[in-house]
């Protein structure tokens, strides 16, 4: 397996951003420590000069960063049960439940998501690094619904340039507390990480990155409102604090609202929509309501 190539032209906006920030925005699927260890090995390049993450754009910048071929992962398969919404040679779809997490962490070195999928598939993209082979995008471990996976470098290349150039559908069900006085509305501001609590996201005007949701109240539920969100971003957490900014957050969400007597915070990834990297045809998945969901209020046949 050859190494996989980034190439990216830096805009005048992103003038004064940190190189290994500016490229963890664009791929989705490497962590920002990924980004650093990879400058570290000489890898990531501005101009044909190897840069380290405390470089400084200035704007016009070529940045070219390698990823090399994966090594055998010391992530050991196991048989956990996966619910599978469409599979062929180039990727997987799973419903993923509430409670996996995505890939290994401290904390969380094995039941992960990533060891089921060792265990499913023959082969897996080695771009996310030995600790996450296939993972193109995550979710939440609270959070169920739709997640893609890449079996080879190549899918898996596509997608992450889908995901960046906001090419795929991405529509979440979310259980948040109160009634709307509207129906439906757009939120658009900047989120970042939070100056004090670092494992929180929150909203930054002036240093955050752009964040749009688009949402929809589709009905009261004795719990509070089911909500439909359309993501055009991908940020961390954004749901969540977007929800939280409209002065309605998620249920059951510990981190930016209550339990409120709920065991997650009740969102769902429900529809995710892309072309296929190979056939280059729409590919559209459908996440089945969630049982916490419908135990909830929310119709099991809701279209």
């Amino acid at each position: 397996m050859s190494e996989t190539r980034f190439e990216f032209v830096s805009e005048a906006a992103d003038a004064g951003s940190r190189l290994d920030h500016f490229l963890a925005a664009r791929i989705g699927e490497l962590s920002r420590s990924r980004i650093q260890s990879l400058m570290g090995e000489g890898r990531v390049f501005a101009n044909g000069e190897p840069r380290l993450r405390s470089c400084k754009l200035r704007g016009g910048e070529t940045i070219v960063l390698t990823v090399p071929a994966a090594v055998a992962s010391e992530n050991l398969p196991e048989d956990i049960a996966l619910e599978i919404l469409f599979e062929d040679e180039d990727l997987i779809v799973i419903n993923k439940p509430a409670g996996l997490v995505v890939h290994p962490a401290p904390g969380h070195a094995g039941g992960t998501l990533v060891n089921a999928l060792l265990h499913h598939c023959k082969s897996l993209s080695g771009i996310g690094g030995v600790e996450r082979p296939g993972i193109v995008h995550r979710l939440d471990k609270e959070t169920s619904g739709c997640l893609v996976a890449a079996k080879n470098d190549t899918a898996h290349q596509s997608l992450t340039e889908q995901f960046a150039g906001r090419e795929v559908r991405k529509i979440y069900l979310a259980i948040c507390t109160g009634i709307f006085k509207k129906k439906k509305g757009t939120v658009n501001v900047p989120l970042g990480r939070h100056p004090v609590h670092r494992q929180k996201m929150g909203i930054r005007e002036r240093d955050g990155r752009e964040a749009v949701t688009d949402w929809l109240a589709l009905a009261a539920l004795p719990c509070g409102t089911l909500v439909r969100c359309t993501l055009h971003t991908g940020r961390t957490h954004q749901i969540r604090v977007h929800m939280k900014h409209l002065g309605h957050p998620v249920v059951g969400d510990e981190v930016y609202g209550k339990r409120a007597g709920f065991t997650r915070q009740m969102l769902h990834a429900w529809k995710l929509g892309f072309t296929h990297p190979r056939t280059g045809i729409p590919l559209d998945c459908t996440a089945p309501i969630p049982s916490d969901f419908i135990a909830a209020g929310v119709p099991a046949d809701l279209k």
